[in-house]
């Protein structure tokens, strides 16, 4: 019975190659399904034999922590170089978008208590 390795949901498609490649290089075989048209499934990468699925676990274990490493030692570099986008960095580039935001945010938060206040009274 075929197992799910990877759902392909939020998955920049440079990992999802590098996974590829990795379980070609192991070599196990596996098959990809295409995420839906209407965004209700997302498509993945499936294990066509539970035999392999240790080995491919443990490789893509190994690939995600020197991928988590990479990403944080890349965001440490532009914290040193002060090229990292934070709050308030952009707050300087977008305050339109950032002040819509807010405003949306408040307006949810009192449509959400309006009820409690209404009941109150």
């Amino acid at each position: 019975m075929a197992r799910l390795l990877l759902s392909l949901r939020d998955v920049p498609d440079d990992e999802a190659d590098d996974v590829r490649a990795l379980l070609d290089a192991l070599p196990v075989a596996y098959y990809e399904t295409r995420p839906s048209r209407f965004g209700i499934s997302a498509g993945g990468i499936w294990l066509a034999d539970d035999a392999d699925e240790t080995r491919a676990r443990e490789a893509l274990a190994g690939y995600q922590a020197r991928r988590r490493e990479a990403a944080r030692a890349d965001y440490a570099q532009a914290l040193r170089d002060g090229t990292a986008v934070g709050f308030f960095t952009f707050l300087r580039r977008h305050p339109l978008r950032v002040l819509v935001t807010l405003v949306a945010i408040v307006l949810l938060v009192g449509l959400l208590l309006l009820p409690s206040l209404l009941i109150g009274r």
